[in-house]
């Protein structure tokens, strides 16, 4: 990852897909390190399962919304998923203490990660350089962590800048989803046709069987999968379409930090390696990146 080389003009898709490799585990672990584990527990929101905490942690920069934003937004959950947890879970952790809580458990989780390294003048670099691009992002849920108060600890503004990146990666792959005729339940069957994961992984948006039985039908009369729900060559250049536009989509902030993006890169790959090194990220998930065994 220390080879990417960006300037203006020249941020090809591969670079901005090898930024987003770098960037997506830091803030990742907001959803997976114990310590938000307990601070969602010390809110009072269940910790037996993973989705209290991760509506809660994800959302409440959004303010005390309702499940139809959150089903909007998110895109591919179930309504049904989210109707579970929101809003109830304001009813429990107010939005503003869950912020608290989140930048309680990141500054925990990044210092136990990166001892003193969280001082070191590398970070406060990378934290100034993530900035940047952050300020260039746009769309909702990244603008609505964009506007969050910006932490004086570098760690936790990279982290914050990690997060306002993600989003606006993740605003833009909705809409080359909506551009694809993709449909939320189309949108992970056909992400599974591919291989990016195994289908029991989307389960956890948790689609009927029928549902997700009536999407791969509608795939297969336009010729995206075949009989056995596997992708065909349509429906791997469909894929690989989104993805490309996603990328495009994606490519507004780093182009704005300039050649710049490429010592943010050198920067932030040792926080990335300390995250996935601990382990706690999942080995497979519904964004297809695999941890290393």
């Amino acid at each position: 990852m220390n080879g990417v080389n960006a300037g203006e003009d020249d941020m090809e898709p591969k670079m901005v897909r090898q930024l987003w490799h770098l960037i997506e585990p830091v803030h990742a672990l907001v959803y997976y390190a114990p310590e938000l584990t307990e601070e969602a527990a010390a809110l009072g929101l269940p910790t037996d399962e993973r989705w209290p905490g991760y509506f809660a942690l994800r959302s409440a920069p959004l303010g005390a919304v309702g499940p139809e934003l959150v089903t909007a937004t998110y895109y591919s959950f179930s309504p049904r998923m989210v109707a579970e947890y929101v809003p109830a879970i304001w009813s429990t952790a107010d939005p503003v203490k869950v912020l608290d809580a989140r930048l309680s458990g990141v500054d925990r989780a990044l210092r136990a990660l990166l001892g003193d390294r969280v001082d070191s003048p590398e970070l406060a670099e990378a934290a100034a350089l993530a900035r940047r691009a952050a300020e260039a992002a746009g769309r909702p849920l990244a603008t609505a962590n964009a506007e969050l108060p910006w932490p004086d600890a570098p760690h936790l503004a990279l982290w914050q800048a990690a997060t306002v990146l993600r989003e606006h990666r993740g605003d833009g792959h909705v809409a080359a989803l909506i551009t694809a005729g993709l449909d939320p339940t189309e949108a992970l069957v056909s992400f599974a046709a591919v291989g990016a994961a195994p289908v029991e992984v989307f389960a956890s948006r948790r689609w009927t069987d029928e549902e997700w039985a009536a999407a791969r039908e509608r795939l297969a009369g336009r010729g995206l999968v075949d009989a056995d729900g596997v992708a065909t060559e349509a429906g791997h250049r469909l894929r690989d379409e989104v993805e490309r536009r996603t990328d495009e989509l994606a490519a507004g902030p780093w182009r704005a930090l300039g050649p710049a993006a490429g010592r943010l890169a050198q920067l932030v790959a040792p926080v990335t390696q300390a995250v996935v090194a601990s382990g706690m990220l999942p080995a497979q998930s519904t964004l297809g990146i695999r941890r290393p065994q």
